[in-house]
Protein backbone atom coordinates (compact mmCIF):
# COMPACT_ATOMS: atom_id res chain seq x y z
CA UNK A 1 0.00 0.00 0.00
CA UNK A 2 1.29 3.11 -0.75
CA UNK A 3 1.71 6.15 1.68
CA UNK A 4 1.52 9.12 1.43
CA UNK A 5 4.38 11.92 0.59
CA UNK A 6 5.29 15.22 1.06
CA UNK A 7 6.43 17.21 -1.99
CA UNK A 8 9.06 20.21 -1.24
CA UNK A 9 9.09 22.91 -3.65
CA UNK A 10 11.68 25.14 -3.61
CA UNK A 11 10.85 28.80 -3.48
CA UNK A 12 13.30 31.82 -3.38
CA UNK A 13 11.18 33.86 -0.35
CA UNK A 14 13.76 36.60 -0.47
CA UNK A 15 13.68 39.37 2.37
CA UNK A 16 10.06 38.31 3.69
CA UNK A 17 9.08 42.14 4.64
CA UNK A 18 10.26 43.03 1.34
CA UNK A 19 8.31 40.53 -0.23
CA UNK A 20 5.54 41.25 2.15
CA UNK A 21 5.68 45.03 0.92
CA UNK A 22 5.73 44.25 -3.13
CA UNK A 23 2.77 41.75 -2.34
CA UNK A 24 0.91 44.22 -1.06
CA UNK A 25 1.34 47.32 -3.51
CA UNK A 26 0.35 44.77 -5.81
CA UNK A 27 -2.75 43.98 -4.91
CA UNK A 28 -3.79 47.26 -4.30
CA UNK A 29 -3.68 47.72 -8.00
CA UNK A 30 -5.98 47.74 -10.19
CA UNK A 31 -4.19 45.46 -13.05
CA UNK A 32 -5.95 41.67 -12.28
CA UNK A 33 -2.42 40.40 -13.89
CA UNK A 34 -0.74 41.83 -10.88
CA UNK A 35 -3.03 40.78 -8.18
CA UNK A 36 -2.74 37.30 -10.01
CA UNK A 37 0.74 37.15 -9.39
CA UNK A 38 0.56 38.72 -5.84
CA UNK A 39 -1.53 35.94 -4.42
CA UNK A 40 0.43 33.16 -6.14
CA UNK A 41 3.36 34.51 -4.35
CA UNK A 42 1.66 35.23 -0.88
CA UNK A 43 0.58 31.57 -1.23
CA UNK A 44 3.39 30.08 -1.98
CA UNK A 45 5.05 32.26 1.11
CA UNK A 46 2.75 30.74 3.91
CA UNK A 47 3.11 27.19 2.17
CA UNK A 48 6.72 27.55 3.34
CA UNK A 49 6.24 28.56 6.44
CA UNK A 50 6.17 32.02 6.50
CA UNK A 51 3.54 34.29 8.14
CA UNK A 52 2.33 37.92 7.13
CA UNK A 53 -0.28 38.83 8.90
CA UNK A 54 -0.50 42.12 7.74
CA UNK A 55 -1.14 41.03 4.67
CA UNK A 56 -5.01 39.97 5.74
CA UNK A 57 -6.90 43.15 6.06
CA UNK A 58 -5.14 43.96 2.28
CA UNK A 59 -6.73 40.79 0.68
CA UNK A 60 -9.84 41.21 2.21
CA UNK A 61 -10.50 45.24 0.99
CA UNK A 62 -8.89 44.80 -2.77
CA UNK A 63 -9.26 41.05 -3.72
CA UNK A 64 -12.47 40.19 -2.22
CA UNK A 65 -14.15 42.31 -4.55
CA UNK A 66 -12.55 41.52 -7.40
CA UNK A 67 -15.11 38.91 -9.95
CA UNK A 68 -11.82 37.80 -12.18
CA UNK A 69 -12.20 33.82 -11.76
CA UNK A 70 -8.86 33.33 -11.58
CA UNK A 71 -8.02 35.43 -8.60
CA UNK A 72 -11.12 34.44 -7.04
CA UNK A 73 -9.95 30.66 -7.29
CA UNK A 74 -6.48 31.98 -5.79
CA UNK A 75 -8.47 34.05 -2.64
CA UNK A 76 -10.16 30.79 -1.51
CA UNK A 77 -6.91 28.82 -1.66
CA UNK A 78 -5.21 31.52 0.03
CA UNK A 79 -8.26 32.19 2.97
CA UNK A 80 -7.90 27.39 2.74
CA UNK A 81 -3.86 27.74 4.17
CA UNK A 82 -4.21 31.31 5.73
CA UNK A 83 -3.89 31.25 10.07
CA UNK A 84 -7.52 31.90 11.08
CA UNK A 85 -6.09 33.45 14.40
CA UNK A 86 -5.41 36.57 12.79
CA UNK A 87 -8.46 38.18 12.99
CA UNK A 88 -9.10 37.56 16.48
CA UNK A 89 -5.55 38.47 17.35
CA UNK A 90 -6.08 41.46 15.67
CA UNK A 91 -9.30 41.88 18.01
CA UNK A 92 -7.22 40.71 21.12
CA UNK A 93 -4.31 43.82 20.01
CA UNK A 94 -7.45 46.47 19.93
CA UNK A 95 -8.86 44.93 23.26
CA UNK A 96 -5.40 45.68 25.29
CA UNK A 97 -5.13 49.24 23.63
CA UNK A 98 -3.82 51.83 25.53
CA UNK A 99 -6.79 53.70 24.18
CA UNK A 100 -9.83 53.72 25.93
CA UNK A 101 -12.39 54.59 22.70
CA UNK A 102 -10.93 51.56 20.63
CA UNK A 103 -11.10 48.96 23.51
CA UNK A 104 -14.76 49.83 23.88
CA UNK A 105 -15.50 50.25 19.82
CA UNK A 106 -14.29 46.97 19.76
CA UNK A 107 -16.22 45.57 22.61
CA UNK A 108 -19.26 46.91 20.58
CA UNK A 109 -18.11 45.39 17.56
CA UNK A 110 -17.85 41.87 19.49
CA UNK A 111 -21.69 42.04 19.84
CA UNK A 112 -22.49 41.67 16.41
CA UNK A 113 -20.51 38.63 16.05
CA UNK A 114 -22.09 35.15 15.92
CA UNK A 115 -19.24 32.73 15.48
CA UNK A 116 -17.62 31.28 18.81
CA UNK A 117 -14.10 30.17 17.61
CA UNK A 118 -13.68 33.77 16.90
CA UNK A 119 -14.73 34.63 20.34
CA UNK A 120 -13.84 32.12 22.10
CA UNK A 121 -10.40 32.97 22.14
CA UNK A 122 -11.17 36.28 23.37
CA UNK A 123 -12.79 35.63 26.47
CA UNK A 124 -10.06 36.63 28.57
CA UNK A 125 -9.08 39.73 27.27
CA UNK A 126 -13.15 40.64 27.85
CA UNK A 127 -13.50 39.85 31.01
CA UNK A 128 -10.42 41.64 32.03
CA UNK A 129 -12.13 44.87 30.65
CA UNK A 130 -14.81 44.42 33.17
CA UNK A 131 -12.23 46.02 35.47
CA UNK A 132 -11.14 48.95 32.98
CA UNK A 133 -10.54 52.36 35.05
CA UNK A 134 -12.93 54.09 32.39
CA UNK A 135 -17.26 53.82 32.38
CA UNK A 136 -16.85 53.54 28.65
CA UNK A 137 -15.02 50.24 29.11
CA UNK A 138 -16.96 48.72 31.33
CA UNK A 139 -19.99 49.15 29.96
CA UNK A 140 -19.30 48.07 26.67
CA UNK A 141 -17.64 44.41 28.52
CA UNK A 142 -20.81 44.31 29.85
CA UNK A 143 -22.64 44.09 26.75
CA UNK A 144 -19.99 42.09 25.00
CA UNK A 145 -20.10 39.23 27.90
CA UNK A 146 -23.82 39.16 27.44
CA UNK A 147 -23.72 38.67 23.94
CA UNK A 148 -20.92 36.24 24.26
CA UNK A 149 -23.37 33.95 26.60
CA UNK A 150 -26.42 34.69 24.29
CA UNK A 151 -24.58 32.57 21.65
CA UNK A 152 -24.85 29.09 20.62
CA UNK A 153 -23.30 27.39 23.13
CA UNK A 154 -22.49 30.83 25.50
CA UNK A 155 -23.54 29.22 28.35
CA UNK A 156 -20.37 26.69 28.06
CA UNK A 157 -18.17 29.40 27.02
CA UNK A 158 -19.41 31.72 29.78
CA UNK A 159 -20.67 29.24 32.96
CA UNK A 160 -19.52 31.86 35.64
CA UNK A 161 -21.16 34.59 33.96
CA UNK A 162 -23.75 34.97 36.79
CA UNK A 163 -21.18 35.19 39.61
CA UNK A 164 -19.26 37.18 37.31
CA UNK A 165 -21.92 39.96 37.49
CA UNK A 166 -23.08 39.53 40.97
CA UNK A 167 -19.74 40.81 41.86
CA UNK A 168 -19.83 43.44 39.17
CA UNK A 169 -22.85 44.46 40.35
CA UNK A 170 -21.29 44.73 44.06
CA UNK A 171 -18.87 46.99 43.44
CA UNK A 172 -19.93 48.76 39.90
CA UNK A 173 -21.09 53.01 40.30
CA UNK A 174 -21.63 53.88 36.70
CA UNK A 175 -25.40 53.97 36.04
CA UNK A 176 -25.35 52.09 32.63
CA UNK A 177 -22.83 50.02 33.41
CA UNK A 178 -24.94 49.30 36.45
CA UNK A 179 -27.84 48.95 34.39
CA UNK A 180 -26.60 46.49 31.79
CA UNK A 181 -24.85 43.96 34.28
CA UNK A 182 -28.49 44.11 35.78
CA UNK A 183 -30.18 43.16 32.86
CA UNK A 184 -27.87 40.87 31.79
CA UNK A 185 -28.26 39.02 35.07
CA UNK A 186 -32.06 39.22 34.62
CA UNK A 187 -31.86 37.52 31.31
CA UNK A 188 -29.66 34.62 32.37
CA UNK A 189 -30.05 34.33 36.19
CA UNK A 190 -33.35 35.25 37.02
CA UNK A 191 -33.19 33.84 40.95
CA UNK A 192 -29.85 35.90 41.19
CA UNK A 193 -31.04 38.83 40.16
CA UNK A 194 -34.40 38.68 42.59
CA UNK A 195 -32.25 37.42 45.40
CA UNK A 196 -30.22 41.39 44.46
CA UNK A 197 -33.29 43.27 44.41
CA UNK A 198 -34.10 42.20 47.81
CA UNK A 199 -31.08 42.52 49.27
CA UNK A 200 -30.93 46.24 48.07
CA UNK A 201 -34.41 47.01 48.86
CA UNK A 202 -33.60 50.13 51.00
CA UNK A 203 -31.28 51.50 48.06
CA UNK A 204 -33.54 51.08 45.29
CA UNK A 205 -34.72 54.43 45.37
CA UNK A 206 -31.21 55.62 44.75
CA UNK A 207 -30.57 54.03 41.73
CA UNK A 208 -30.48 55.12 38.03
CA UNK A 209 -34.05 55.71 36.25
CA UNK A 210 -32.58 53.01 33.72
CA UNK A 211 -31.67 50.62 36.59
CA UNK A 212 -35.43 51.23 38.41
CA UNK A 213 -37.20 50.88 34.81
CA UNK A 214 -35.15 47.35 34.27
CA UNK A 215 -36.68 46.22 38.01
CA UNK A 216 -40.11 46.83 36.74
CA UNK A 217 -39.57 44.93 34.16
CA UNK A 218 -38.38 41.97 35.92
CA UNK A 219 -40.93 42.61 38.51
CA UNK A 220 -43.66 41.91 35.91
CA UNK A 221 -41.89 39.00 34.26
CA UNK A 222 -41.64 36.88 37.76
CA UNK A 223 -44.59 38.04 40.17
CA UNK A 224 -46.88 35.40 38.71
CA UNK A 225 -44.64 32.31 39.24
CA UNK A 226 -43.37 33.79 43.00
CA UNK A 227 -46.64 34.79 44.43
CA UNK A 228 -45.05 33.89 47.69
CA UNK A 229 -42.84 37.02 47.51
CA UNK A 230 -45.71 39.38 46.22
CA UNK A 231 -46.25 41.52 49.55
CA UNK A 232 -41.87 42.30 48.57
CA UNK A 233 -43.08 43.55 45.06
CA UNK A 234 -45.46 45.81 45.78
CA UNK A 235 -42.97 47.16 48.67
CA UNK A 236 -40.66 47.88 46.21
CA UNK A 237 -42.96 49.28 44.01
CA UNK A 238 -44.50 51.69 46.26
CA UNK A 239 -40.89 53.23 46.64
CA UNK A 240 -40.37 53.78 43.53
CA UNK A 241 -43.56 55.53 43.19
CA UNK A 242 -41.58 58.21 45.07
CA UNK A 243 -38.88 58.13 42.58
CA UNK A 244 -37.85 61.53 41.10
CA UNK A 245 -38.08 60.39 37.23
CA UNK A 246 -42.07 60.58 36.06
CA UNK A 247 -41.11 57.57 33.37
CA UNK A 248 -40.42 55.22 36.36
CA UNK A 249 -43.40 56.57 38.57
CA UNK A 250 -45.66 56.28 35.43
CA UNK A 251 -44.47 52.35 34.88
CA UNK A 252 -44.52 52.20 38.80
CA UNK A 253 -48.33 52.71 38.84
CA UNK A 254 -48.93 50.58 35.59
CA UNK A 255 -46.94 47.67 37.56
CA UNK A 256 -48.85 47.91 40.53
CA UNK A 257 -52.91 48.10 38.77
CA UNK A 258 -51.09 44.41 37.07
CA UNK A 259 -49.64 42.56 40.27
CA UNK A 260 -52.65 44.07 42.44
CA UNK A 261 -56.85 44.72 41.97
CA UNK A 262 -57.25 45.36 45.61
CA UNK A 263 -58.81 48.66 45.95
CA UNK A 264 -55.79 50.23 47.49
CA UNK A 265 -53.43 49.45 44.89
CA UNK A 266 -56.20 50.82 42.39
CA UNK A 267 -56.60 53.96 44.43
CA UNK A 268 -52.78 54.56 45.24
CA UNK A 269 -52.34 53.99 41.35
CA UNK A 270 -54.74 56.38 40.56
CA UNK A 271 -53.94 59.08 42.71
CA UNK A 272 -50.21 58.69 41.19
CA UNK A 273 -51.50 59.44 37.93
CA UNK A 274 -53.77 62.36 39.03
CA UNK A 275 -50.57 64.10 40.80
CA UNK A 276 -48.86 63.33 37.17
CA UNK A 277 -51.50 64.90 35.63
CA UNK A 278 -51.41 68.14 37.56
CA UNK A 279 -47.70 68.52 38.29
CA UNK A 280 -46.22 67.29 34.28
CA UNK A 281 -46.34 70.72 32.43
CA UNK A 282 -46.03 68.40 28.95
CA UNK A 283 -49.37 67.75 26.90
CA UNK A 284 -48.35 64.35 25.63
CA UNK A 285 -47.91 62.62 29.56
CA UNK A 286 -51.31 64.48 30.33
CA UNK A 287 -52.98 62.50 27.16
CA UNK A 288 -51.03 59.38 28.33
CA UNK A 289 -52.26 59.44 31.91
CA UNK A 290 -55.84 60.43 31.26
CA UNK A 291 -56.14 57.15 28.89
CA UNK A 292 -54.77 55.36 32.11
CA UNK A 293 -57.10 56.76 34.13
CA UNK A 294 -59.86 56.16 31.15
CA UNK A 295 -58.53 52.54 31.48
CA UNK A 296 -58.91 52.27 35.54
CA UNK A 297 -62.15 54.11 35.36
CA UNK A 298 -63.80 51.33 32.65
CA UNK A 299 -63.01 48.31 35.48
CA UNK A 300 -63.06 49.99 38.86
CA UNK A 301 -65.19 52.73 38.45
CA UNK A 302 -66.73 52.98 42.26
CA UNK A 303 -63.20 53.49 43.12
CA UNK A 304 -62.39 56.40 40.81
CA UNK A 305 -65.85 57.87 41.64
CA UNK A 306 -64.18 59.29 44.65
CA UNK A 307 -60.91 60.59 42.14
CA UNK A 308 -63.19 62.59 39.88
CA UNK A 309 -62.01 66.41 41.76
CA UNK A 310 -58.79 64.93 41.37
CA UNK A 311 -59.52 64.48 37.31
CA UNK A 312 -61.02 67.58 37.15
CA UNK A 313 -57.99 70.01 38.15
CA UNK A 314 -56.38 68.59 35.12
CA UNK A 315 -58.93 71.67 33.36
CA UNK A 316 -56.47 74.16 34.47
CA UNK A 317 -54.72 72.96 31.20
CA UNK A 318 -55.18 75.35 27.97
CA UNK A 319 -55.06 72.41 25.89
CA UNK A 320 -58.46 71.52 24.48
CA UNK A 321 -57.67 67.78 23.89
CA UNK A 322 -56.72 67.60 27.54
CA UNK A 323 -60.18 69.40 28.75
CA UNK A 324 -62.53 67.34 26.66
CA UNK A 325 -60.51 64.25 27.95
CA UNK A 326 -61.18 65.09 31.35
CA UNK A 327 -64.94 66.33 30.79
CA UNK A 328 -64.99 62.96 29.40
CA UNK A 329 -63.69 61.02 32.42
CA UNK A 330 -65.49 63.22 34.72
CA UNK A 331 -69.08 63.17 33.03
CA UNK A 332 -68.62 59.05 33.91
CA UNK A 333 -68.13 59.38 37.38
CA UNK A 334 -70.78 61.85 38.55
CA UNK A 335 -73.08 60.00 41.12
CA UNK A 336 -75.73 61.55 43.63
CA UNK A 337 -72.99 62.32 45.86
CA UNK A 338 -70.29 64.43 43.63
CA UNK A 339 -72.95 65.81 41.58
CA UNK A 340 -73.01 69.01 42.91
CA UNK A 341 -69.37 69.78 43.38
CA UNK A 342 -68.55 68.65 40.07
CA UNK A 343 -71.73 70.92 38.46
CA UNK A 344 -69.92 73.97 40.94
CA UNK A 345 -66.42 73.19 39.57
CA UNK A 346 -67.96 73.25 36.15
CA UNK A 347 -69.76 76.84 36.46
CA UNK A 348 -66.32 78.22 38.02
CA UNK A 349 -64.59 77.34 34.68
CA UNK A 350 -67.96 78.97 32.45
CA UNK A 351 -67.68 82.20 34.17
CA UNK A 352 -63.96 82.46 34.41
CA UNK A 353 -63.31 81.17 30.93
CA UNK A 354 -63.20 83.38 27.64
CA UNK A 355 -62.63 80.45 25.08
CA UNK A 356 -65.81 80.03 23.23
CA UNK A 357 -65.00 76.45 22.82
CA UNK A 358 -64.35 75.48 25.77
CA UNK A 359 -67.32 77.45 26.66
CA UNK A 360 -68.88 75.34 24.91
CA UNK A 361 -67.31 71.89 26.17
CA UNK A 362 -68.47 73.32 29.66
CA UNK A 363 -71.73 74.11 28.31
CA UNK A 364 -72.36 70.87 27.11
CA UNK A 365 -71.50 68.94 30.36
CA UNK A 366 -73.67 70.80 32.92
CA UNK A 367 -76.54 69.97 29.86
CA UNK A 368 -75.59 66.37 30.63
CA UNK A 369 -75.36 66.49 34.38
CA UNK A 370 -78.60 68.55 34.67
CA UNK A 371 -80.28 65.47 32.24
CA UNK A 372 -78.73 62.65 34.62
CA UNK A 373 -79.14 64.76 37.28
CA UNK A 374 -82.48 67.04 37.40
CA UNK A 375 -82.08 68.46 40.85
CA UNK A 376 -79.42 70.50 39.69
CA UNK A 377 -80.54 72.09 36.57
CA UNK A 378 -81.93 75.23 38.66
CA UNK A 379 -78.35 76.02 39.80
CA UNK A 380 -77.11 76.36 36.72
CA UNK A 381 -79.90 77.40 34.27
CA UNK A 382 -80.25 80.42 34.80
CA UNK A 383 -75.64 81.44 34.82
CA UNK A 384 -75.69 79.57 31.48
CA UNK A 385 -78.57 82.10 30.07
CA UNK A 386 -76.08 84.48 30.60
CA UNK A 387 -74.45 83.38 27.61
CA UNK A 388 -77.50 83.60 24.92
CA UNK A 389 -75.31 86.00 23.66
CA UNK A 390 -71.69 84.18 23.56
CA UNK A 391 -69.97 85.34 20.19
CA UNK A 392 -69.85 81.50 19.67
CA UNK A 393 -72.94 80.24 18.20
CA UNK A 394 -72.52 77.12 18.78
CA UNK A 395 -72.43 77.53 22.71
CA UNK A 396 -75.17 80.06 22.60
CA UNK A 397 -77.46 77.60 21.05
CA UNK A 398 -76.37 74.99 23.22
CA UNK A 399 -77.81 77.31 26.06
CA UNK A 400 -80.84 77.73 24.23
CA UNK A 401 -81.92 74.36 23.88
CA UNK A 402 -80.71 73.30 27.22
CA UNK A 403 -83.17 75.97 28.06
CA UNK A 404 -86.13 74.65 26.16
CA UNK A 405 -85.37 71.15 27.72
CA UNK A 406 -84.93 71.99 31.46
CA UNK A 407 -88.41 73.94 30.73
CA UNK A 408 -90.26 70.77 29.63
CA UNK A 409 -88.86 68.45 31.91
CA UNK A 410 -88.97 70.76 34.87
CA UNK A 411 -92.01 73.08 34.80
CA UNK A 412 -91.59 74.22 37.94
CA UNK A 413 -88.76 76.27 36.66
CA UNK A 414 -90.79 77.68 33.43
CA UNK A 415 -91.61 80.92 35.29
CA UNK A 416 -88.37 81.75 36.31
CA UNK A 417 -86.48 80.45 32.90
CA UNK A 418 -89.16 82.65 31.00
CA UNK A 419 -88.72 85.45 33.02
CA UNK A 420 -84.78 85.24 32.36
CA UNK A 421 -85.37 84.82 28.87
CA UNK A 422 -87.27 87.92 28.76
CA UNK A 423 -84.50 89.95 30.34
CA UNK A 424 -81.50 88.29 27.95
CA UNK A 425 -83.39 88.81 24.65
CA UNK A 426 -81.66 91.57 23.53
CA UNK A 427 -78.55 89.74 23.83
CA UNK A 428 -78.72 87.24 21.07
CA UNK A 429 -76.80 87.82 18.43
CA UNK A 430 -77.46 84.84 16.51
CA UNK A 431 -80.78 84.22 13.96
CA UNK A 432 -80.81 80.50 14.75
CA UNK A 433 -80.46 81.16 18.77
CA UNK A 434 -83.16 84.17 18.39
CA UNK A 435 -85.09 81.67 16.36
CA UNK A 436 -85.32 79.04 18.92
CA UNK A 437 -86.06 81.72 22.22
CA UNK A 438 -88.86 82.94 20.21
CA UNK A 439 -90.27 79.73 20.16
CA UNK A 440 -89.64 79.10 24.02
CA UNK A 441 -91.65 82.47 24.22
CA UNK A 442 -94.42 81.57 22.15
CA UNK A 443 -94.97 78.41 23.41
CA UNK A 444 -94.06 78.85 27.16
CA UNK A 445 -95.61 82.12 27.81
CA UNK A 446 -98.87 81.15 29.65
CA UNK A 447 -99.90 84.38 32.16
CA UNK A 448 -101.20 87.37 31.30
CA UNK A 449 -97.54 89.38 32.52
CA UNK A 450 -95.93 86.74 30.71
CA UNK A 451 -97.59 87.33 27.49
CA UNK A 452 -97.75 91.15 28.05
CA UNK A 453 -93.85 91.28 28.41
CA UNK A 454 -93.35 88.71 25.68
CA UNK A 455 -95.17 91.08 23.22
CA UNK A 456 -93.70 93.94 24.53
CA UNK A 457 -89.81 92.54 24.37
CA UNK A 458 -90.32 91.53 20.61
CA UNK A 459 -91.71 95.14 19.87
CA UNK A 460 -88.86 96.68 21.51
CA UNK A 461 -86.26 94.42 19.73
CA UNK A 462 -88.01 95.40 16.14
CA UNK A 463 -87.47 99.02 17.04
CA UNK A 464 -89.59 101.40 15.53
CA UNK A 465 -92.19 101.56 11.98
CA UNK A 466 -91.52 100.71 9.19
CA UNK A 467 -88.62 99.28 8.40
CA UNK A 468 -88.22 101.07 5.06
CA UNK A 469 -88.95 105.06 3.29
CA UNK A 470 -89.12 106.04 -0.28
CA UNK A 471 -86.49 108.50 -1.37
CA UNK A 472 -87.09 111.47 -3.41
CA UNK A 473 -84.91 113.79 -5.50
CA UNK A 474 -87.17 116.75 -5.70
CA UNK A 475 -86.80 117.31 -1.41
CA UNK A 476 -83.36 117.93 -0.47
CA UNK A 477 -84.42 117.78 3.49
CA UNK A 478 -83.65 114.21 5.76
CA UNK A 479 -86.54 112.76 7.09
CA UNK A 480 -87.25 112.21 10.98
CA UNK A 481 -86.36 108.78 10.66
CA UNK A 482 -83.06 109.28 9.13
CA UNK A 483 -83.93 108.33 5.62
CA UNK A 484 -80.89 107.81 3.03
CA UNK A 485 -81.42 108.85 -0.56
CA UNK A 486 -80.95 107.22 -3.48
CA UNK A 487 -78.52 108.50 -6.25
CA UNK A 488 -79.95 109.86 -9.20
CA UNK A 489 -77.74 107.34 -11.18
CA UNK A 490 -79.32 104.35 -9.79
CA UNK A 491 -82.90 105.29 -11.00
CA UNK A 492 -84.06 103.12 -13.81
CA UNK A 493 -86.78 105.19 -15.41
CA UNK A 494 -88.42 109.01 -14.48
CA UNK A 495 -91.69 110.73 -14.82
CA UNK A 496 -92.64 114.04 -14.97
CA UNK A 497 -95.82 114.41 -12.08
CA UNK A 498 -97.53 118.01 -11.85
CA UNK A 499 -97.48 119.39 -8.03
CA UNK A 500 -100.74 120.88 -6.20
CA UNK A 501 -99.50 124.56 -7.28
CA UNK A 502 -99.44 123.50 -10.92
CA UNK A 503 -95.82 123.29 -11.30
CA UNK A 504 -93.74 120.10 -12.91
CA UNK A 505 -91.25 118.24 -11.08
CA UNK A 506 -89.29 115.15 -11.80
CA UNK A 507 -90.38 111.96 -9.99
CA UNK A 508 -89.19 108.54 -9.28
CA UNK A 509 -91.56 105.93 -10.71
CA UNK A 510 -92.67 102.95 -7.38
CA UNK A 511 -90.06 100.77 -8.26
CA UNK A 512 -87.45 103.56 -7.84
CA UNK A 513 -88.81 103.50 -4.27
CA UNK A 514 -88.62 99.53 -3.74
CA UNK A 515 -84.90 100.07 -4.45
CA UNK A 516 -84.66 102.01 -2.15
CA UNK A 517 -82.30 100.61 0.77
CA UNK A 518 -83.97 100.08 3.60
CA UNK A 519 -83.34 102.91 6.46
CA UNK A 520 -82.85 101.58 10.27
CA UNK A 521 -84.73 104.14 12.53
CA UNK A 522 -83.50 102.82 16.03
CA UNK A 523 -80.77 99.75 15.52
CA UNK A 524 -78.61 99.91 12.88
CA UNK A 525 -76.63 96.51 11.17
CA UNK A 526 -73.42 97.31 12.64
CA UNK A 527 -75.54 96.78 16.19
CA UNK A 528 -74.82 93.40 16.85
CA UNK A 529 -77.82 91.77 18.88
CA UNK A 530 -80.48 93.13 18.15
CA UNK A 531 -83.67 91.64 16.49
CA UNK A 532 -84.31 94.27 14.12
CA UNK A 533 -81.06 94.05 12.81
CA UNK A 534 -81.26 90.11 11.82
CA UNK A 535 -84.19 91.01 10.30
CA UNK A 536 -83.21 93.85 7.91
CA UNK A 537 -79.49 91.61 7.08
CA UNK A 538 -82.79 89.41 4.99
CA UNK A 539 -83.33 87.11 7.19
CA UNK A 540 -86.90 86.44 6.15
CA UNK A 541 -87.19 83.01 8.17
CA UNK A 542 -86.68 84.52 10.95
CA UNK A 543 -89.66 86.71 10.08
CA UNK A 544 -91.62 84.05 9.64
CA UNK A 545 -90.65 83.13 12.78
CA UNK A 546 -91.84 86.36 15.09
CA UNK A 547 -94.85 86.55 13.05
CA UNK A 548 -95.91 82.80 14.52
CA UNK A 549 -94.56 83.40 18.20
CA UNK A 550 -97.02 86.73 17.85
CA UNK A 551 -99.68 85.04 16.74
CA UNK A 552 -99.54 82.64 19.40
CA UNK A 553 -99.11 85.30 22.08
CA UNK A 554 -102.31 87.15 20.62
CA UNK A 555 -104.60 84.09 20.59
CA UNK A 556 -103.33 82.90 24.18
CA UNK A 557 -103.69 87.17 24.99
CA UNK A 558 -107.47 86.79 23.81
CA UNK A 559 -107.85 83.86 26.64
CA UNK A 560 -105.92 85.81 29.74
CA UNK A 561 -107.27 89.08 28.87
CA UNK A 562 -110.08 90.49 30.40
CA UNK A 563 -109.94 93.67 28.33
CA UNK A 564 -110.70 93.39 24.88
CA UNK A 565 -109.37 96.74 24.12
CA UNK A 566 -106.28 95.64 25.31
CA UNK A 567 -106.57 93.04 22.94
CA UNK A 568 -107.36 94.66 20.16
CA UNK A 569 -104.65 96.76 20.32
CA UNK A 570 -102.04 94.09 20.79
CA UNK A 571 -103.42 92.68 17.98
CA UNK A 572 -103.60 95.58 15.56
CA UNK A 573 -99.93 95.86 16.95
CA UNK A 574 -98.69 92.91 16.07
CA UNK A 575 -100.53 92.86 12.21
CA UNK A 576 -99.09 96.28 11.76
CA UNK A 577 -95.51 94.24 12.89
CA UNK A 578 -96.20 91.76 10.11
CA UNK A 579 -96.86 94.15 7.73
CA UNK A 580 -93.97 96.17 7.75
CA UNK A 581 -92.05 92.98 7.32
CA UNK A 582 -94.17 91.61 4.29
CA UNK A 583 -93.04 95.25 2.92
CA UNK A 584 -89.87 94.95 3.91
CA UNK A 585 -89.72 91.45 2.13
CA UNK A 586 -91.48 92.93 -0.84
CA UNK A 587 -89.05 95.66 -1.38
CA UNK A 588 -85.55 92.94 -0.97
CA UNK A 589 -87.73 90.81 -3.54
CA UNK A 590 -88.38 93.52 -6.26
CA UNK A 591 -84.44 95.12 -5.55
CA UNK A 592 -83.11 90.88 -5.97
CA UNK A 593 -85.18 91.30 -9.71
Amino acid sequence: MEKSCSLIVHFDKGTPALVATEIKEALERNDIASKIEALKKAIMLLLNGETIPQLFITVIRYVLTCNDHTVQKLLLLYLEITDKTVLPEMIRNNLQSPNEFIRGVTLRFLCRINESEIVEPLIPSILSNLEHRHPFVRRNAVLAVMSVYKLPRGDQLLDSAPEIFEKFLASEQDASSKRNAFLMLFSCAQDRAVNYLFLNIDRIIDWSEQLQMIVLELIKKVHRNNKGEMGKYIKIIIILLSANSTAVVYESAGTLVSLSSAPTAIKTAANTYCQLLISRSDNNVKLVVLDRLNELKKNNREIMVDMVMDVLRALSTPNHDIRRKTIDIALELITPKNIDQVVMKLKKEVVKTRSGEYRQMLVQAIHTCAIKFPEVASTVVHLLMDFLGDTNVATAMDVVVFAREIIETNPKLCVSIITRLLDTFYQIRAARVCSCALWIIGEYCLSLSEVESGIATIKQCLGDLPFYTISEDGEGQETTKGVQQVNSTTVSSRRPAILADGTYATQSVALETAMSPPTLVQGSLSSIGNLRSLILSGDFFLVAVVACTLTKLIIRLEEVQISKAEVNKATSESLLIMVSMLQLGQSQGRTQT
